[in-house]
Order: C-alpha cells, then structure tokens, then sequence
C-alpha cells in the first residue's frame, strides 16, 4: 500500500515485555493471602466411586479445605458448545469417574506444596468398570454404555443422501481409511486460573482463556451471580490453540472454593495434569472414496468419519461437522457426501486445536486426492489443477452450503512448485531410485482452502485519544502472541499519524471491554481489526471536523501532517497536536462501535514438503516445507510470517511425532513431555513461507485470517512425501504419524510383498444411522465450533 504503513513489515511491539520476563500469568499474580488448589484425579479410566476418604488430608497443617462434589454443590455444565443436555459435565465427579484424569476432589492450602501433598493423602474407593478406548469398538453390540441416560454411545450423528448409484459414472473409484490420530494441544503455559472474591458478593476472576467474554456469562449461571457482579481478566496467555476455549470444569471449582474460603485461590495445571485434562483433539478415523474419470476428473466424494467424543461430548464432538462443512476442498465435485458418527470413550474428553476440523478435512481430501494420482498415473500437481474451481465461481456455494467469498487456487500451486524447483526434484527421485540409494526422497504436495471467522462474525472495537497526545484502542479480541498490539496499533498510525510507540491496547478485561468473542477461529485482524479500522475513521470524522471549526477552514481541507500534527493541507505552521486538539474538544475523541461481517472468509494456499527416509532404519527427515498461503490482503508480513511459521511447525509435528497413546484399560502412556513426541526446532527442517494476496470482500481491510493455515496445509503435505517416498514399493498410505518404527514396517512389508489393503469395510453404525432414518445435523452447534 503505497504511502502507507499497513503492508510492510513492522515489528512486534508486545515482544520485549515477554522477552525480558515482564509478562504476567496467572501464577505469577500478586494476590495477597492467596490459596492454592491442587485436585485429586482419578486414576482408573471408568469406575464408580464408592467412598472417598479426606479425614488425613483435612487434618494436614497448612489445609484449608478438602471439597468433593456435595461440598461445592455446583451443577453439572457445558464447558462450551452444548451437544446435549445429558452431556453436561459435573466439574467433580458425582458418582462416577470417566477417564483417568477426572477431577474427583480438590484440596485447598496455603501453599502448593502442601495441596500436593494433601492430594495425595486423599483415598478414593472405585469398583471398575469396563472401559472403552477405541471408538470404533465404541458402537458395537453389547459395549457398555458409558453416559448411561443417554442411552448409547453415539454422542452425534449426520447421515448424508447417497445411493447405489453415487459412483455409477466413476471408472475408477479410489478407496482409503485414514486415521487422523489424536494429539495434545501442548500449550507452553498450562491452563490456570484465579479467583479473588469481593465486598457485595462480587468476583474477580483470572482465566488463562482465550475467550473471557465468554466466561463471564458461564461465572454468572455457575455461581448463581448476577452477570454485573463478575470480572474476567485474561493477563498475559502462554498459548492456548483451541484448547483454552470455553470455562473448564477447574474454573468452577476454583470460583467455587474462592467464594466459600473468602479468600484468593489459584490453580496451575502440572505438565503431566495438563496432559490428561485439558481436552485432546483431531481423533478422526475416516473412510473416503473418491470417484474418478480414467483423465482424471472427478465424480464425486463419499466418507464416512468416526470421532472420538471422548468422556463427556463437548466441542471435540462437533468438529467432525467442521470437517464435512469443509469437505469439498478446492475442487469442482459434482457429488459429495459426508457421513458422521462419534462415539463417547473413557478417554481425554475432546476439543479444538489449531484449525479445529479443518486441519482433518484437507487431509482426508489431499490424502485421497494423492492416492488417485497415485493409481491413475496422473502428476499430483495436474490431477489438483484439473479439478480445481476456476477464479470467476466465485462467490462459491458448496455441496455443504458454505459459501466461499474469493479465491484462485491455482495462483499459489503454480508458485510454490516454481519455490520449489519441483522438476528439479522429481529428477533427483529418478536418480536416486534408478541408483539404488536407500535414502529415499518424497516430495509431497498439499493445496488447501480453509474457513476463518466461523462461527459468529461480529466484533467489537473502541479507539480514543488520550490526553498526551497518544491513542487507546479497546477490542473485543484476545491476544496473546498473535501480534494484536502492533497490527491495530498500525491501523490506527496509519489513518491518524500517532506513533505506534503512543498507542496502547487495552483487551481481556470484561470490566473494561464491554463485549467480544476473543481468539478463535483465525478472526482477529478481519473482524476487531475492522472495528478498530471503522473506530478510527469516526475518530478522524471527529477530529477534522473540531480541526477545522478550530482553524476556520473547510473539514474537507484537513489532513494529517507528516510530522502527526493535525492541520490544514499544505499550512503546516497552524496544525494542531492531538493532544490539542483532545484538550480542546467539547468531548472525548472516541469512538466505539461493533463490526458485524457478512460472513466468514476462506483462505487458501498449496505446500510442498520435502523429506527423506533412512530405508534401513524408516527415519524421516524432513528437508525443505515451501508454503504458499493466501489470507486476502496482508497488513503486516512479518507477522503473518510468524504465523505461517508456527502453523507448519504444528503441522509437521502431527505428520511426523505427536500422538497420545492409551492401553486397554484407559491408562495413559502419554502423559508427559518424555513419552509424548513434541519436536524441537532441531527436528524441523527450516520453512520457505510466501503469499499471495486475494482480498476478501468482507470486509474493508481485504484480510483473512492466517493463524491456522500453516497446519492446514502442511500436515498433508508432510504425509503425502512420506508416501510418495515409498510410492515405487507399492505403498499407498502411511498413517500418522509416520514414526521410524510404522515407516520401516511399511517398507519391510513392501518389501515381503505383504502391504496391506488402504481400504476396509467402515464399521455398521453408519448403515444403522442409515436404516433408522438418522439424516443431517443441526449445523448451528457445528457453526459455533468454527469459532475456535
């Protein structure tokens, strides 16, 4: 953007704080005469409870309380998105425990160290219970049914038209099952919260939240408070990705405990506890059939998808609607149908994590897509280009009745194969297998296009000059590291000619923000960046109008000088400061306002991973990740870079490392940082990250978001290379993630000439949904849980 500030890369105003330590979360807050709140967990993955025993810990010195569920007499509740009523969750468990990790009491002390001590002294009675992990086997005849008044273990179902005759006019149809595993969320500050009771039956709350708005509602019906008797504050968030949305069962119980003590308590989740409590996420199986001419267009898509609901159905349970909404992709099908069933399992209960359902939707789409280019013989890049949707479709309504706002999807495919050098690399892979190398290389292609702003698409924004001259920018939007600070900050430098170094952000305080819908669902800078866009164009209303009864000239003649000041266009001698300009005007120059977007936007890009495999041993180095992404217009590209590059970080790590594991019997094997792969950044190759810029028209800004993109796109990208690897052996799919040991079985029964069938029979459930008359969903409880 010529003359302007907005499209040229500006750093980060809110780094130094967290760099040199002066950041403040939630267990560093200085809370006088605070209490700390350790719970007792259960370790046994479903059972009923048949006495629990306090009396030692009570009567350890430094114990303030020991609370079960009738101590604290809290209903049960939905954390977030409401699936059934049934559903609803007891923050400590009435009578039965679910998975291991279900909060069963909680010990309040004066110090940590002692809560943990008295945690353990607690003795809590089961008798077992089966238990079911795999949710597959969830729906079988004669499996318990783990919530009881429900009646089953279905916990959501969507049941698509289809019928005999949907592959008729396919000459090949391709057929794979995939298993997008389960994965935590991982987040460098563990969840954590504090609650401070007031004089009038008032609470201050501190969430470790990415959405506190939202939680000041649920306080209210919880503590059985009025509304305007509560106050969250979100202080500095080390992470959340999905996994802080919505008020955790803790938060209650914490709140709970705060008000009847009458006194300050505090929690921190341990790693370990994080691990098993703060919802997982992805744990998809899906069973996808691709029609296709024998030139390679296609003819249609069928899948059938198990979730996995986890103990209590919550949010997780709505995401594989996420992934049918988003199912067609970014190819021109003429049939689609998407199948759902998810299961309750004595496991985590599940949730959002970085692109909640969309992430899952391109890659069972690119997965399948890559398959058939695979067994047609066709070039990946070319079957993609082929069936890709053309520039002028859109706005474009899908099969599922999303309507894509703009895209050109085959701009960044052309590029990142020039990024790539991918003729270069193809012939390298000739050489090589022609040659005998065990070091094999894949090249793996993925395009995406993804959903942003989903679910609610209004935000809330305020900016007012400040007496000195500086600005204050108040949003409804919750930052913590995505760059808010310095992108408004810009916005606002842009139009009134104020230092970025002068304007301040004031967000996360319900007290102080009236209203906003927080971090979710990339929605940010499109929506509270608009309201901050549209706050500030009514402050410069404002002021060039007390600017020109000031100067006695025309509002029209009124311009911001290079040096800030505020004056007539060409008499730089006569303009006014703003801070002249605020002490001189009858009334503050403010403005607030809520930006309300005709709905979500739909970026897009394509990635190419490149790896190599240890043939001998099955490691797989990842080498080289080119991505090319387009979120509409970029205002700072610094920051979408930064973004891009944690997206593909998150989107390799599920490819290649991240799973979270249970035996038989519900017992975690993954539950911490030792057991559980998360890479470092020795394990990842460096990222080449571009873009391209489609403006969305949305919203006057052009911008979609960027937050989660990188994952979307890489995590198929990364599997296809490990495939493609492997691809002159016979293998058409690795699952994820492509661990030594699954790559080097794989190869070995390529070699044996034993590799198994891509494709099974998906479980009866789906033809019993089918024969029952189950049909499609209400996608409204699926529409919200875009927004994380």
């Amino acid at each position: 953007m010529a003359g302007s500030i907005l499209g040229n890369a500006v750093r980060r105003l809110e780094d130094p704080a967290l760099l040199r330590g002066r950041a403040t979360y939630i267990d560093n807050l200085d809370l006088p005469d605070k209490a700390h709140v350790v719970f007792v967990r259960s370790d046994v993955a479903h059972a009923r409870i048949t006495g629990i025993d306090t009396a030692a810990a009570a009567a350890m010195e430094g114990v303030l309380a020991v609370y079960v569920a009738e101590d604290l007499a809290i209903a049960p509740f939905h954390t977030f998105v409401p699936v059934a009523d049934v559903f609803a969750r007891p923050p400590l468990a009435v009578g039965t425990v679910r998975f291991v990790g279900d909060a069963v009491a909680a010990v309040i002390a004066t110090d940590k160290r002692i809560a943990a001590d008295a945690a353990e002294a607690v003795v809590v009675a089961y008798e077992p219970l089966p238990v079911i992990v795999d949710p597959e086997r969830a729906f079988d005849d004669g499996q318990p049914t783990i919530i009881e008044p429900h009646g089953s273990n279905v916990s959501f179902s969507n049941i698509d038209p289809y019928d005999d005759g949907f592959f008729a006019d396919a000459d090949v149809v391709v057929r794979g099952r995939y298993e997008n595993q389960r994965v935590a969320v991982v987040p460098m500050e563990p969840n954590s919260f504090a609650a401070v009771p007031g004089p009038d039956d008032h609470i201050t709350v501190y969430a470790s939240t990415q959405m506190p708005h939202l939680i000041k509602p649920a306080m209210s019906a919880i503590l059985g408070l009025p509304v305007e008797h509560i106050r969250v504050i979100a202080p500095d968030v080390g992470g959340g990705f999905g996994g802080k949305a919505g008020t955790a069962p803790e938060y209650a119980v914490v709140a709970a405990a705060a008000r009847k003590l009458g006194r300050p308590c505090t929690w921190t989740e341990t790693r370990s506890e994080d691990m098993v409590a703060l919802p997982h996420s992805r744990a998809q199986v899906q069973y996808v059939e691709l029609g296709c001419k024998r030139d390679g267009t296609f003819t249609g898509l069928r899948a059938r998808i198990v979730g996995d609901s986890g103990a209590y159905p919550g949010v997780g349970t709505m995401l594989p609607g996420g992934t049918r909404r988003m199912s067609q992709g970014n190819y021109a099908l003429p049939k689609l149908s998407v199948d759902i069933a998810c299961a309750v399992t004595n496991t985590t209960p599940t949730g959002a994590y970085r692109g909640a359902g969309r992430p899952e939707a391109a890659s069972m789409v690119e997965r399948i897509v890559d398959q058939a280019a695979i067994e047609l013989g066709i070039e990946p890049a070319e079957l993609r280009r082929k069936n890709f949707l053309q520039p002028d479709q859109f706005p474009f309504v899908t099969h599922t009745g999303v309507t894509y706002d703009s895209g050109d999807y085959a701009t960044p495919l052309t590029r990142v194969l020039e990024l790539a050098g991918y003729e270069e690399l193809r012939a390298e892979q000739r050489r090589r297998r022609a040659a005998g190398d065990p070091v094999l290389l894949g090249i793996g292609l993925s395009t995406y296009v993804e959903i942003t702003a989903g679910g609610g698409s209004s935000e809330f924004g305020a900016v007012e000059i400040d007496a000195d001259g500086g600005a204050t920018i108040r949003v409804g939007t919750s930052g913590h590291g995505q760059g808010h600070a310095t992108s408004f900050a810009m916005i606002v430098a842009d139009r009134l000619g104020i230092a970025l170094e002068q304007i301040r952000l004031v967000q996360s305080d319900t007290d102080r923000v009236p209203r906003g819908g927080g971090t979710g669902g990339s929605r940010s800078l499109q929506l509270g960046g608009t309201a901050v866009y549209q706050a500030t164009e009514a402050v410069w209303d404002k002021a060039r109008s007390l600017a020109a009864d000031l100067l006695e000239c025309a509002a029209d003649d009124v311009v911001v000088h290079p040096d800030g000041r505020v004056g007539v266009a060409g008499v730089p001698a006569t303009a006014l400061t703003w801070a002249e300009l605020a002490r001189r005007s009858p009334e503050p120059l403010a403005a607030e306002l809520d930006f309300d977007q005709q709905g979500a936007t739909f970026p897009f890009g394509a990635h190419i991973a490149v790896v190599e495999i240890d043939s001998d041993t099955g490691r797989v180095t990842p080498l080289r990740h080119i991505a090319v992404d387009d979120a509409g217009t970029v205002l700072n590209p610094l920051i979408l870079a930064g973004q891009q590059h944690g997206g593909v970080a998150s989107g390799v790590s599920q490819a290649l490392y991240e799973q979270v594991h249970y035996d038989d019997q519900g017992n975690p094997q993954t539950a911490n940082l030792a057991d559980y792969a998360l890479p470092s950044a020795a394990e990842l190759s460096s990222f080449e990250v571009h873009s391209t810029e489609t403006p969305t028209p949305l919203n006057p800004l052009g911008a979609k978001g960027i937050g989660e993109a990188g994952t979307i796109g890489a995590t198929p990208a990364v599997q296809n290379a490990v495939v493609d690897a492997l691809a002159h052996l016979g293998v058409r799919h690795v699952d994820m993630p492509a661990t030594p040991e699954r790559v080097w079985r794989t190869i070995d029964a390529a070699r044996r000439g034993t590799l198994p069938d891509p494709w099974r029979e998906p479980p009866a459930i789906f033809e019993q949904l089918r024969r029952a008359g189950a049909g499609a969903a209400d996608q409204a409880a699926v529409e919200a849980a875009e927004g994380v």
